[in-house]
Order: structure tokens, then sequence, then C-alpha cells
């Protein structure tokens, strides 16, 4: 295999596909990156054996031939070198990669590519397209409550599925939960519920962001596939049972508060900054349009701090963890945050007004 391209191009491509390889790993040809030149393109593969992310771009192939290369080596090569450079990737009569860019020259060890695993991706159900920011809105919206407890597997995902004429979201850790809707792409009728691995959302949230294109996914029962351009990402789904999420989403709480969102949000990281750094619990005092924020730590002392708001219902005393809070105020587009309580044992549901399509539920603590 022999082949020129741009420097750009070439970290472009390896950028989306390298980040898929694990940094450790005890299977050595997971470390590689597979690449096929052929034509005028060479295309690169990587896998964790979960996640397969590919992407093809333009090269002047003098020879074609496939390899697998250190990914993150080859990586770090492309990115220290110069803007605009023209990189030679060629193997040599040692049977080692040759990457010559200008007068930087490295040798890099191979693997036979037979030995590279490949993802079967067959049988999909499902095949509809979204555009890119919508996609990204819906994982924005609901990623941040992916749970990170390994035993409680089937929350470690965002719940996607066809719900009353819309595709939804959901993502809980069982002390909060984020919900997220968009219009129902042709083609998408009828998608069960799928579960998309939180390492899964990642990397799509990063080979979408910023794009104006249009993502074309597709869904079978054991995997998923999203397509933007030249780029592919197939992923196995979690093979769990998303819980009843519905159960947990308040229906009628009856007291009302409306509070600005980033006033809210200020108060709220001043006042935690005493606070236990387990339990992170802040108390909100509700009572006549008034709001005051407490923390009381035994360790480091006592805070205190009053918001004017848009409250008239009776007085409540109720706890949240103010890391909560505040990841849930980072998701409010509107100048407003309406929270929708009950009793200091109960959820509260929180809505943004300026997005319909979006809900959030917090479990309270104990203060």
């Amino acid at each position: 295999m022999k082949l020129s391209i741009e420097r750009s191009a070439l970290m472009k491509a390896l950028g989306h596909v390298q980040n898929v390889v694990e940094r450790r790993n005890t299977i050595p040809i997971l470390s590689n990156v597979l690449m096929s030149a052929e034509g005028d393109k060479v295309n690169m593969v990587a896998t964790d054996l979960d996640i397969e992310m590919s992407e093809s771009t333009e090269a002047e192939v003098g020879q074609p031939g496939q390899i697998t290369a250190p990914a993150h080596t080859l990586y770090d090569i492309v990115r220290k070198l110069s803007d605009g450079a023209q990189v030679v990737l060629q193997i040599n009569s040692d049977d080692r990669l040759d990457v010559d860019a200008g007068r930087a020259h490295f040798t890099l060890p191979l693997l036979p590519s037979g030995d590279f695993p490949k993802m079967t991706a067959e049988g999909f159900t499902h095949e509809f397209v979204l555009p890119a920011k919508a996609l990204l809105r819906l994982i924005d919206k609901t990623k941040f409550a992916i749970s990170t407890e390994e035993t409680r597997y089937y929350l470690n995902g965002i719940y996607m599925h066809a719900n009353a004429g819309k595709l939804r979201c959901v993502a809980t850790d069982g002390h909060r939960l984020a919900l997220a809707e968009a219009e129902l792409p042709s083609g998408a009728d009828g998608l069960p519920g799928v579960i998309i691995p939180r390492k899964t959302v990642a990397e799509i949230r990063r080979l979408i962001d910023g794009s104006d294109a249009d993502i074309a996914v597709s869904v079978s029962e054991a995997k998923i596939r999203f397509t933007t351009g030249s780029a592919v990402l197939t992923s196995k789904l979690i093979d769990g049972t998303f819980p009843d999420y519905e159960r947990v989403i308040p229906k009628n709480n009856p007291k009302e508060l409306t509070i600005d969102n980033k006033v809210f949000a200020d108060a709220v990281d001043r006042v935690s900054t005493i606070s236990a750094e387990k339990s992170r619990s802040i108390k909100m005092g509700l009572a006549d349009d008034n709001l005051a924020l407490t923390v009381n730590n035994p360790e480091s002392g006592h805070a205190r701090e009053e918001l004017r708001v848009d409250y008239t219902e009776e007085a409540l005393e109720i706890g949240f963890n103010a890391k909560y809070l505040l990841d849930v105020t980072t998701q409010i587009e509107g100048r407003d945050a309406t929270f929708f309580l009950d009793s200091p044992a109960s959820p509260a549901l929180v809505k943004d007004s300026e997005d319909p399509d979006a809900l959030f539920v917090l479990m309270p603590l104990r203060v």
C-alpha cells in the first residue's frame, strides 16, 4: 500500500475514528486503525468491539492495499505535523509503515489486517433521517442524566423510542430524569425502544458537533447506525429493559414556582460552595414570592441567599442536590424555569419556558 494525503484531511478522518479506540487494550489489534486504500480514497475503521467507526477521505493512491497501524500514535504524529503538509504512507520492505511529511520520517509497526474484527450490521428494521441540530438537541437535553452505575447497566444510556407522533429520548440515573422530544421523522413510525450506550452517545455527539448536515439513522434489534457524509458509526445497543419512566413523572404537582433561570443558577452555585461534598444538599424555602436557598454544613458553615420569585402557593421547604439543580439549569434555554412541586418528599417537575418538548424530574433530598 502507498498513498499520499493532505495532512488536514488525514487528521480529520483519523480524529473521528481514533476516539473509539481504548487507550488500554488487552487485544493488540483493537489499538490499531484499519486503513484500506483503493481508487482515489482511503477508508479508516476503528472498533472496541461494541462501537465501530469508519470514515473515507480522498487520497492519491499509488498502490492499493490494506494495513492496520497504531491509531493513537499515528493520530498524534499527524496532529503535530505542519499545516498543509503532504503525508505519504507506505509499507516498507520490513513490513512496517513509513510515514513521511517533508523532512519528518516515522516508522510504525503493523498487525495483519486479516485479524481486524469486523462488526456485522444487518437486519435494520427502521431507517430515518434527522437534522444534526435536532439529534444534537435530543442528546444534550438528556445525556447529563445517564447513570454511571455499572450494576444498573440498563440505565447507562439514552432510551430512544417513538411516542405519540414524536421521537422521544429519555435518560435517568434514579435521582433525576431528562426527557426531550422532536418531530417523528418519516420511517421512525413504530420505532421500538432502544438504549443507546453512553460511549456511543458521546461519540455521535462529537461527530455531529457544529454540523448542519442530515444524519441517517438505522436501527435493528441489537444495533444502531449513524451515517453523516462519509462517516459511519455503528454500535451495539444495551441489551436490557428500560424502566417504566412515565411512572416517576409527576402528573399533578399543584405548587408552581417560576424563576429567572440565570439568577437562580448563580445563587445555587454561590450557596452550594459550602455544601457537603458527598450530598451537595441545598434547601429551598418558598413562601409569598420569596425563595430562600440555605445550606447548613457542620464542617464548613452556613450559607443563605434570598430571591424574589413568582410563587403564591402555601409555604414549602424542599431539598435537592445542588449539582443536579445546576445540571438542569444548563439545559433551560428560556429566561424562566418553572418548577411544579407538591411536598418535601415528592419529585419536582421542571420545564423550560421556551421549550415545551423537554422536561426534567428531580428527586428531593432530606435536609
